[in-house]
């Protein structure tokens, strides 16, 4: 499965979390690795927000407008 997002594009996650507020993870992202397909064939990204940074798989972001 390809990637739908590039890297340096900026994304929003799509079910932000209680963690990410305590962690100082904005609204807005930018991707900053591609990271292979798992198991299930869906690729996942490292996203950036300010200094923290997590995986997360492409169904949990989308492009931020």
């Amino acid at each position: 499965m390809p990637h739908k997002f590039k890297l340096g594009q900026r994304v929003k996650r799509t079910r932000p979390s209680f963690s990410d507020d305590k962690a100082g993870f904005g609204d807005i992202s930018e991707v900053v690795r591609l990271m292979p397909a798992d198991q299930t064939g869906e690729v996942s990204y490292r996203i950036r927000s300010g200094f923290a940074e997590r995986a997360v798989r492409e169904d949990e972001i989308t492009e931020a407008s």
